[in-house]
C-alpha cells in the first residue's frame, strides 16, 4: 500500500548504544571513560570515510549527556529524551548541514542561540556534519565560541576531510579517527540483520554485499536495501552478483588459467561468456589483481594461508613465474586506471587481457614445454652423417629451451639494450645502466647516483619485460646507485660513436684541398658548424 512507510535497514538498524556499534572499538573505549569519570571535554571532531559511524557516535553521545536517568555510558534508551534524540526531535540536539549552511550568518546564528541555557536536557549539543565545508569566514566566527563556549555547550564536529579544516579549529577539539570496517565486520552485520528479518540469503551474496561496500557499513545496508528488492527476498549469489554487476571468482581463475597456459582462443572463449553477464569490467580487472596477489603470496610466503575464494591457487603458483605474476599485476592495475580511455570497456579489457597474454617469457613457456606429456609424433627423416657432425650440441631437444635464453656479460649489455627497442623513459634507463654481474635471472646493474630519479618502480618493471625479446627471460633487475663509472652503457657507446663520426667528418673537411685553399687566403671555419652526413637536415 501507498500508505505504509518503509524504514530502511541503514536507520532501522542504527546502533542506540555504544555496546552496539561496530568497528570503532578506540573511541567507544575513550568516550565511555570521560562519561564515566566527568572528564568531558566542550568539543570533539569525528573524522573518517562515510557510513562507519560518526553522526552514531555523536547521537549516542548526546543521549548519554542528556539521559534522564543521569549521564553515563549507558543512556537508558526508554526515557522520553533517549526517544527523541533517537527519533531526530529533541529540541536540545541541534544537527547542522555544515554542506548546506557554510556562510558567516549562519554561524553567527547558532553562536547566539549558544547563549541561552538549553530547554529540556541539561547539556545544548550541537552536531555540525561535513564541517569542513564552513567557509574561512564562518571558521573565523566559531573559534572563540569553539575555544570556551558555555559551560551547558558541547560540540561534536563530523568530516569525511579533515585536511581541509584550519589548524586553529583541530587544536581545539579532540580528535577521533573512525576506521573504515573491514569485510568481516561488515558481513557479520549484515549476516545478523538478515536473521533478524528472516531473510534466506547464500554465503556468497553476503560476502559479495560486504566487498562492494568498500568499508562503509552504512553503502552495505543500502546494498543490502538493493538486493533485497532486487531478488524479491532471497538473497542467491547469482542473482547478488547480476545486480552488481560483479563475476563470479571460478571465472577470474579460468581467465588466468588460459593465461597460464597461453591458450589465446580459450582466453576471447572466457570473455565471450563472460559478457553475457554484462559485468563491471573494471570490477573483473579487481578480480583478477586480488586473484594475482594471493598467487604471489603463497609462491613468495607459502607459510601463510590464503583464501583460494574458487582459484585454484596453488596451480597457477606453479604454472607462473613469480616475476610474471608481478607484471601480470602491473598490467591489471594500468589495464583498469586506462579503461576510461578506451574505445569501448569491453575492448579495454580484452586488450589488457591481450597485452598479459604477449608477454610470454621463454622461459615461462619452456618450463610448460618441459612438463607437458609426451604425444606420439611422425618420425622426422634421418638426417646425413655431415648434418649430424655439423649440429651443435645446443640442438639436441634437451637443450631448446636453454637456447633461448641469453647469457649476459659487459660487453653485451649495450648491444643487448640497444635491441631491446626501449621506449622514452625506459630507454633512457635502459641506455644509462652498466652491467655488473648476472646471477642465475637477476642482472645486477648500476646508474649513476645524478640519474637516479629514472629509477622508479614503474619504469623498472617495463624495463624488464621489454628486455625480455632480446635476452629470451623474464629477469629481476637488481639496479644500484654508484658514484662511480664501473662499465660501458649503450648512452656512453652512441656518445663515442657520434664523437668518432664528428672527428671524421671534421677531418675529412679540413683536408679537402679547396677548403685549404680556401682557409690559405684568408678564410675561417664557422665553430661547430661541420656535421657529419647523417646529422644534417
Amino acid at each position: 500500500m501507498w500508505g505504509m512507510s518503509y524504514l530502511v535497514l541503514a536507520r532501522k538498524w542504527r546502533p542506540r548504544r555504544f555496546a552496539e556499534l561496530v568497528g570503532q572499538e578506540h573511541v567507544v573505549k575513550a568516550l565511555t571513560h570521560a562519561l564515566e569519570t566527568g572528564r568531558v571535554h566542550h568539543a570533539f571532531l569525528f573524522t573518517g570515510t562515510r557510513g562507519v559511524g560518526k553522526t552514531t557516535i555523536a547521537r549516542i553521545f548526546a543521549k548519554s549527556l542528556n539521559c534522564e536517568q543521569g549521564t553515563s555510558a549507558e543512556p537508558c534508551g526508554e526515557c522520553a529524551t533517549c526517544r527523541d534524540i533517537d527519533a531526530g526531535r529533541f529540541i536540545d540536539l541541534l544537527e547542522i548541514d555544515a554542506a548546506s549552511n557554510t556562510g558567516v550568518d549562519d554561524v553567527r546564528e547558532l553562536i547566539d542561540n549558544a547563549q541561552y541555557m538549553p530547554s529540556r536536557g541539561r547539556v545544548k549539543v550541537y552536531l555540525i556534519d561535513e564541517v569542513h565545508m564552513l567557509s574561512k569566514a564562518a571558521f573565523n566566527a566559531l573559534l572563540k565560541t569553539l575555544e570556551e563556549p558555555p559551560g551547558h555547550v558541547k560540540f561534536l564536529l563530523a568530516t569525511t576531510d579533515p585536511q581541509k579544516l584550519p589548524v586553529t579549529v583541530l587544536s581545539r577539539c579532540l580528535q577521533f579517527n573512525l576506521k573504515r570496517l573491514d569485510e568481516e565486520q561488515i558481513r557479520g552485520q549484515i549476516t545478523k540483520i538478515l536473521e533478524a528479518e528472516t531473510i534466506a540469503a547464500d554465503p556468497g551474496a553476503v560476502r559479495q554485499l560486504a566487498k562492494a561496500a568498500d568499508g562503509s557499513l552504512r553503502d552495505g545496508l543500502s546494498l543490502l536495501d538493493q538486493a533485497i528488492a532486487y531478488t524479491g527476498g532471497t538473497l542467491s549469489d547469482n542473482a547478488v552478483a547480476t545486480m552488481l554487476g560483479t563475476v563470479d571468482r571460478t571465472r577470474v581463475g579460468a581467465l588466468l588459467d588460459a593465461l597460464a597456459a597461453g591458450e589465446g582462443a580459450r582466453l576471447l572463449a572466457e570473455v565471450e561468456s563472460l559478457a553475457e553477464f554484462s559485468p563491471d569490467w573494471a570490477s573483473v580487472l579487481d578480480a583478477m589483481a586480488e586473484a594475482l596477489h594471493r598467487v604471489q603470496v603463497r609462491q613468495l610466503v607459502p607459510a601463510v594461508d590464503v583464501d583460494a575464494g574458487g582459484i585454484d591457487v596453488a596451480a597457477l603458483a606453479d604454472a607462473v613465474r613469480p616475476e610474471l605474476v608481478q607484471l601480470w599485476y602491473q598490467m591489471a592495475l594500468n589495464g583498469r586506471r586506462d579503461l576510461a580511455l578506451a574505445p569501448s570497456p569491453r575492448g579495454g579489457f580484452e586488450m589488457t587481457l591481450l597485452r598479459m597474454l604477449a608477454f610470454r617469457p621463454e622461459a615461462v613457456l619452456a618450463a610448460k614445454v618441459a612438463t607437458a606429456p609426451a604425444t606420439p609424433r611422425k618420425a622426422p627423416p634421418m638426417p646425413s652423417a655431415a648434418t649430424v657432425a655439423a649440429a651443435p650440441a645446443a640442438a639436441t631437444p634437451d637443450a631448446v629451451p636453454q637456447a633461448a635464453r641469453m647469457t649476459v656479460d659487459a660487453m653485451q649489455w649495450p648491444d643487448v639494450v640497444a635491441r631491446a627497442n626501449l621506449k622514452a623513459m625506459v630507454r633512457e634507463l635502459g641506455a644509462n645502466l652498466m652491467f655488473v654481474r648476472q646471477e642465475g635471472d637477476e642482472l645486477v646493474l648500476a646508474l649513476p647516483a645524478d640519474l637516479e630519479d629514472l629509477r622508479s618502480p614503474a619504469t623498472v618493471s617495463q624495463l624488464a619485460a621489454q628486455l625480455v625479446p632480446a635476452i629470451g627471460f623474464m629477469p629481476r633487475l637488481r639496479i644500484e646507485i654508484t658514484r662511480e663509472a664501473a662499465g660501458d652503457t649503450l648512452h656512453a657507446r652512441n656518445a663515442r660513436a657520434r664523437d668518432e663520426r664528428q672527428q671524421a667528418a671534421e677531418d675529412a673537411f679540413l683536408n679537402d684541398p679547396g677548403v685549404k685553399h680556401l682557409l690559405e687566403q684568408g678564410a675561417r671555419v664557422v665553430p661547430d658548424s661541420i656535421r657529419p652526413y647523417d646529422e644534417q637536415e
